[in-house]
């Protein structure tokens, strides 16, 4: 119970009447060494402390991901990416840009809760006049950064709906804002972000003016927009995301099993993402992986000794939705299930001698190819599976006996 302060570094944190208890905070060291300091910082009161400890949380570890369920979140895995935009969320720190008949747009700092649940998004009022020329216009500019192809994202909303443009290139988008936070993202080539009111440009519909909320602009020199990495006042940099490594030979059954994963990518690049089993070679190696070069492409196969006993493929409607994947491996019995289906089969082929596999990667077996994905679950089933056990495994989960009749046409009676 402390009735004093309690000093880390040059942070000093009031806690007063906190009661009998366990209390954790979390500081971002600015150096290489730190020091604590328990009581009215003269060292009085010590007495009332006990167990204090100091841990180094690392950073730049993957995530566990809540977005597209908050009851059944994801292992979020990325690649690394720069955020080139400067001032992410204090949008007063942009250049603030007129025109023709327009005015300069008004900022109010921090007047809206942001979809990080803290009062730090900015009210924006744009106005560009009545003209209806390019030169008529109000809006707010980026500091610029290395022209490159690069996807820019934001955070926007607004008290009623409202029409916005924005560009990080030459071209600029019309966005329908709502009143619900969305992300909108547009990938071009560019060195800067604008978003405001301008007329002209081949967009039509912009109105005179746009009250809207802004927070947590990115620009990053990807395909795709990850996950929001803020700034203020440099660039900052998320290091890439990988998991590798686990098992040994006592883990895995190499002679037969299922590798399972419910997981989603992150877009549809057409790029290798891989979840394997191996022994750390690409000659002896079980791979299940969205494809490079081909659009929305699931993979499986066996290799042994550095031929493939077995490949199978299936095209599915959308990599980026969760789905729920396992490869059966056995001797002249091999079958890939997707969702409650089976894909495709092989009857002919063999499996590995007993103790050659020893390693489950979220890559492939020589740690390329690194999964960047969303990933719920994996298992290694150390039995080859039966047809309905793989249907069950991939299916649905029901909540009642009458939902699982109705999915399957059952006739209750």
């Amino acid at each position: 119970n402390g009735t004093s302060d309690f000093g880390f570094g040059t942070v000093i944190l009031d806690i007063n009447d906190l009661g009998v208890g366990s209390y954790t905070y979390t500081f971002e060291a600015i150096g290489t060494s730190v020091s604590i300091l328990l009581g009215t910082l003269t060292l009085n009161n010590q007495e009332k402390y006990s167990n204090v400890s100091v841990i180094e949380v690392l950073g730049d570890k993957p995530r566990i991901d809540y977005t597209d369920s908050l009851t059944s979140p994801s292992f979020l895995l990325e690649p690394q990416s720069t955020n080139l935009i400067t001032f992410s969320e204090d949008f007063s720190q942009w250049l603030k840009q007129s025109g023709g008949t327009g005015l300069a747009p008004v900022i109010t700092s921090n007047d809206a809760i942001s979809p990080d649940g803290t009062k730090n998004a900015d009210k924006i009022v744009f106005n560009k006049g009545t003209g209806v020329l390019a030169s008529d216009l109000s809006v707010i500019s980026s500091s610029s950064f290395t022209s490159q192809s690069n996807t820019a994202s934001f955070y926007i909303k607004a008290d009623s709906p409202q029409k916005i443009v924005f560009r990080n290139s030459t071209n600029w988008q019309l966005v329908n804002v709502t009143t619900e936070w969305q992300r909108i993202s547009k990938t071009d080539t560019g060195g800067g972000v604008q978003i405001g009111l301008r007329d002209g440009y081949g967009i039509s519909g912009v109105p005179d003016t746009a009250t809207i909320y802004l927070w947590g602009c990115q620009a990053e020199a990807l395909s795709y927009a990850t996950s929001y990495i803020p700034t203020a006042g440099s660039t900052v940099t998320r290091a890439q995301e990988t998991c590798n490594g686990a098992g040994n030979v006592s883990t895995f059954n190499s002679t037969e099993g299922v590798l399972y994963a419910e997981m989603a990518a992150l877009t549809d690049d057409q790029t290798s993402r891989a979840i394997t089993l191996s022994n750390g070679t690409t000659s002896n190696e079980i791979r299940l992986y969205f494809n490079a070069g081909s659009s929305n492409q699931i993979v499986a196969f066996l290799n042994l000794s550095g031929t493939y006993q077995c490949v199978l493929v299936y095209t599915s409607s959308d990599i980026t939705q969760q789905s729920k994947i396992a490869f059966k491996y056995k001797q002249n019995d091999f079958s890939l299930y997707i969702d409650g289906v089976e894909r495709a089969t092989d009857t002919s082929g063999n499996t590995f001698s007993s103790n050659t596999l020893n390693k489950l990667s979220f890559a492939g077996a020589t740690n390329l190819n690194n999964l960047y994905g969303k990933v719920k679950g994996v298992y290694v089933f150390n039995k080859a599976l039966t047809d309905d056990e793989l249907q069950q495994l991939t299916g649905p989960e029901y909540n009642s006996f009458a939902a699982l009749a109705a999915a399957y046409n059952y006739t209750v009676i």
